[in-house]
């Protein structure tokens, strides 16, 4: 009897320590095991600015242009407000979508000559004037200066009601009273600052299509860098050899202009001569001018079969500009291009909006028709290149055909691209990268917010931090008038914005879902869960079971 007690009693015991031992096991996998293994296997997370973010595409832009209006003697108009010298500002709403607002505001200061600028003004021309005005006036970027002049004054050539230098001023003839010469003002600056248009073209990716003229969509994308492709197309080099001096025409004729456009984006330059290569379309022979001739709907045709021997964007960070040199083929010259009406194109070339533009370049034809072969070709450069350039202006959207026929332009000169145009770059891509930068970091919140266990790292945050604060100090030095300023603001938020964007450790395909998480972990945990909730299970149905026995009383 006594034995029998004493078993039941250490058998009691030996089921009272297993209970603990079990308690004791399920205790630490949940107060320690558990949340050492998700703090060891969360996705780290850094904070984002989601409101910041979200507030960029509603953010207003205000596009201020400092202005001096500078009378010179006789030619004040009679119905000013004030005496001078005084200050105005004109504002217009510049409609783009219901959520991003761009207003224009120019600060007009009008004053009278001084005694140097009227000594300028005294010039025989107007282009003496420009040069001798330049010291004078205020040189900072998308700043301009309109000298008014009588309406009798002969710097104007008869007709010419506003000459427009090289620099960031403009002679404008006085006529009428205030109101007439407000409205030539506003003329002058459509031409030498922005436009409605031009704005509306670089936020094209805002813009309803419906509001989008047809060449809206035809210059390059704002970018940090283009590279620039100049090739020889020779296919037919048993006939022709052609010599074309591509690195003295780069140096004399294309490096000042790109000298001039380094502060809008980094430029790199290459050539190629391609044999054998053909333009894909079977040129058409016309009998009465005894030559070859380009339809303008055949030239479409014509970039493709062609852009596959390039091979230059393949590789390429930045878009590629391509300009072609093509020699006809002995069999097919001379060639000549045609326009839509039929007639032949003066430059023998044409160009395709972002892409670039091809020229033929006919060789004569041999005094005998017994020279013997390949004829030496030697490329005359300095026509090339002034359709090469030509065509480069076009790509970027700098077009004088939209300018008034009282208007005259100065001729830039070497550097191909007045200052004001490098102004009138500068504004449609300093908005246009605001416009991007929004859109980029809007694309990547979203993606964060619908990928929860997508890793951001503390150097994605500061790049998504900085490029925020940049596109926050564009806008602020706009609204200021410091064009560069802000220009450089936005190129820093638009870099900030690829490096977040572009980060590797964001690539979707690096995290796994859902289920195959649980394939994973199962193997892991089942084997040790199973026996301590069994354990537990049993504990539970003890406790049960000693509840519901009667308690005996002596």
């Amino acid at each position: 009897m006594v034995a029998a007690a004493a078993a039941m009693a250490a058998d009691e015991a030996e089921r009272a320590r297993g209970r603990r031992a079990a308690l004791s096991f399920a205790t630490m996998a949940v107060v320690l095991g558990l949340p050492l293994w998700w703090k060891t296997t969360e996705t780290y997370r850094a904070a984002l600015p989601y409101t910041d973010i979200d507030g960029l595409s509603q953010q207003p832009v205000h596009l201020v242009v400092p202005m001096a209006v500078v009378f010179a003697p006789g030619s004040v108009p009679g119905d000013l407000p004030r005496p001078l010298p005084f200050r105005d500002v004109q504002e217009m709403e510049i409609s783009v979508n219901l959520r991003t607002s761009v207003t224009s505001r120019y600060e007009m200061r009008y004053r009278s000559t001084t005694a140097q600028e009227e000594a300028a003004l005294a010039a025989a021309t107007a282009r003496e004037a420009d040069a001798a005005l330049y010291p004078l006036q205020d040189t900072t970027l998308g700043s301009l200066t309109m000298y008014v002049v009588p309406e009798t004054s002969s710097l104007l050539p008869q007709g010419i009601n506003v000459y427009v230098g090289k620099h960031r001023s403009a002679l404008v003839r006085a006529g009428g009273g205030l109101a007439a010469l407000q409205a030539r003002l506003r003329e002058v600056t459509q031409v030498m600052s922005f436009t409605a248009s031009s704005i509306a073209a670089a936020l094209s990716d805002r813009v309803p299509d419906g509001q989008l003229g047809p060449d809206a969509r035809r210059n390059l994308k704002s970018s940090l860098g283009y590279e620039i492709t100049f090739s020889l197309l020779n296919p037919d080099p048993k006939s022709h050899t052609v010599d074309w001096d591509i690195e003295g025409a780069v140096n004399c004729f294309v490096k000042p202009v790109l000298d001039k456009l380094s502060l809008v984006a980094n430029f790199s330059v290459d050539s190629q001569i391609l044999y054998y290569a053909v333009l894909g379309v079977t040129p058409r022979y016309d009998k009465e001018s005894s030559s070859f001739l380009l339809s303008a709907h055949s030239l479409p045709h014509v970039i493709n079969p062609v852009e596959a021997r390039l091979g230059s964007s393949a590789a390429s960070l930045y878009p590629v500009l391509n300009f072609l040199l093509y020699v006809p083929e002995r069999s097919h010259s001379p060639l000549y291009i045609q326009d839509k009406d039929g007639a032949p194109v003066s430059t023998n070339a044409f160009h395709s909006p972002r892409w670039g533009g091809i020229m033929v370049y006919n060789v004569e034809a041999p005094a005998s028709p017994q020279a013997s072969l390949p004829l030496h070709v030697d490329v005359d450069m300095a026509r090339v290149m002034e359709v090469f350039l030509a065509q480069l202006r076009l790509l970027f959207g700098l077009s004088r055909e939209e300018v008034p026929p009282t208007f005259l332009l100065e001729n830039p000169g070497n550097e191909g691209l007045a200052d004001w145009e490098l102004d009138h770059l500068l504004w449609a891509h300093t908005v246009e990268n605001i416009a991007t930068v929004s859109t980029t970091l809007t694309s990547l919140a979203q993606l964060l917010d619908k990928i929860g266990n997508i890793v951001i790292k503390d150097d994605v945050a500061s790049e998504v931090y900085r490029a925020v604060a940049s596109v926050q100090s564009a806008v602020t030095e706009l609204s200021l008038g410091h064009l560069l300023a802000a220009f450089q603001a936005s190129k820093e938020a638009v870099t900030c914005s690829e490096r977040a964007f572009f980060d590797p450790s964001l690539l979707h395909l690096l995290y796994f879902p859902d289920d195959q998480k649980f394939a994973i972990y199962i193997p892991l945990f089942l084997p040790m869960a199973v026996p301590i909730l069994l354990s537990l299970a049993k504990i539970v149905r003890e406790t049960r079971l000693r509840k519901k026995e009667p308690t005996k009383m002596d």
